[in-house]
């Protein structure tokens, strides 16, 4: 810390903040370095379940990245991350399949630690950056960042200030609201047109055999529609709280953990908004709020066999005889069809019926579909050079600020941001 404060601050310890400290501290050892976080622990993908992608563009922003710039960073995130890469077998097979019925199988290098073993992971990144003198402020909330002629910084419960010479801001997908306030006090200039809506499948390892070849497939289909986030081994369907409301999302623990031989993923729809709707954030937030008031405060769930035989699932019904296994996650039984946005769920059905002719068996009548998982990462902010820098000293990157989709685009967000400070532009 110098007299005057911090060189830099970042706020947020995600993958982005941190791939920002490793490459400020790895270039420029004596730049003094504080991250602050409201968590007790570095949250987000590296704690939840930690699944990694080290194949453009799974993980970057179009808008934001080209192939080359990607490539060029990802050898860096690999060397601090040190992933041990998946195997894939069989890969030819279904992607000539998928290419018969317009359907795109990305070949993507995948790495998986598993939640159980991601709070070693984050332990190892925190020791190692504070072997370098960096410091962690956790437990801490940013409240407010300024970029004033006496200099930025941040604000802590709105009564602690703490100046640092080049403020990163960080926060990730929950700190979407965040980063708005922040561009709206600064006169940032940005847009929120783009929200991606989905359901959450669960069926079990018979129904969905291709995780055993590729651990999570990448399909990208007609109309905007994509697989996300899949899980095997030992997998789980969790809720992801929100201030108002839950959203579904998934994980899975490490092969050090017994199989409980189901699978989930993700089919989300990525929805680009126009006049009068222009928010996807306020869009997300309407359809969160409006499944759990559907569900009773929950969000909720649907066989495939009751879904196309036009009837809602009930609690009393939904672990019959016929169905295979019971939900990992037990939210409210009902009608995805009161809840889920009529062409949205259009793309997603139609893309699902694709997937069963790939992969035979995932459309099992008991295979569950869960709602709603709504990713909000589609903040793009004016940025004033490539460094994704804001203001005068302000950077924004990762998930929350749109440069990213993931860990390792995040990571490598902040490695961006953190070339700009470094070259003085």
């Amino acid at each position: 810390m110098t007299a005057s404060g911090y060189d830099i601050i970042i706020v947020g310890t995600g993958p982005a903040g941190l791939g920002a400290a490793f490459h400020l501290t790895e270039l420029s050892p004596s730049l003094s370095v504080l991250l602050i976080d409201r968590e007790k622990i570095s949250s987000g993908g590296l704690l939840n379940d930690c699944k990694q992608n080290y194949t453009y563009p799974i993980g970057f922003s179009a808008d934001n990245w080209t192939r080359e710039e990607a490539e060029r960073l990802l050898p860096l995130v690999e060397s601090s991350l040190q992933p041990i890469i998946k195997e894939k077998q069989n890969l030819a097979v279904y992607q000539r399949r998928a290419e018969r019925l317009g359907v795109d199988l990305l070949d993507v290098r995948q790495a998986h630690v598993g939640t159980d073993r991601s709070r070693a992971l984050i332990h190892r990144l925190q020791t190692g950056l504070e072997s370098r003198g960096v410091q962690f402020m956790l437990e801490r909330e940013v409240t407010d960042v300024f970029d004033e002629a006496a200099g930025p910084g941040v604000v802590i419960a709105g009564t602690e200030t703490v100046r640092g010479r080049k403020p990163i801001v960080a926060p990730g997908r929950k700190g979407f609201s965040f980063l708005q306030q922040v561009m709206e006090k600064l006169g940032i200039a940005y847009v929120d047109n783009v929200v991606d809506v989905g359901i959450r499948i669960e069926t079990t390892l018979n129904n969905y055999p291709i995780v055993n070849d590729y651990y999570d497939p990448k399909f990208l289909f007609p109309d905007r529609v994509r697989t996300f986030c899949t899980n095997s081994g030992h997998a789980r369907v969790v809720l992801e709280r929100y201030h108002e409301f839950s959203l579904i999302n998934g994980h899975a623990l490490s092969t050090a953990q017994t199989a409980n031989n189901l699978v989930n993923f993700a089919m989300l729809n990525t929805i680009g908004l126009k006049d009068p709707v222009r928010s996807g954030q306020q869009m997300a937030v309407y359809l969160g709020r409006l499944a759990n008031e559907i569900g009773g405060g929950k969000p909720l769930m649907q066989r495939v066999g009751d879904f196309r035989m036009g009837r809602r699932s009930t609690a009393e019904s939904f672990n019959e005889d016929l169905y295979a296994f019971p939900p990992s996650c037990p939210v409210t039984a009902g009608d995805l069809g009161l809840a889920v946005p009529a062409r949205i769920m259009r793309h997603i059905w139609a893309a699902l019926k694709k997937l069963d002719t790939i992969v035979p068996g995932v459309l099992h009548p008991s295979t569950i579909m869960y709602y709603p998982e709504i990713k909000m990462y589609a903040n793009k902010p004016s940025f004033v050079d490539r460094h994704f820098r804001v203001s005068c000293n302000v950077y924004m990157v990762g998930d929350g600020a749109g440069t990213s989709r993931g860990i390792t685009g995040a990571w490598a967000s902040g490695i961006r941001a953190a070339e700009g400070i470094l070259s003085g532009d």
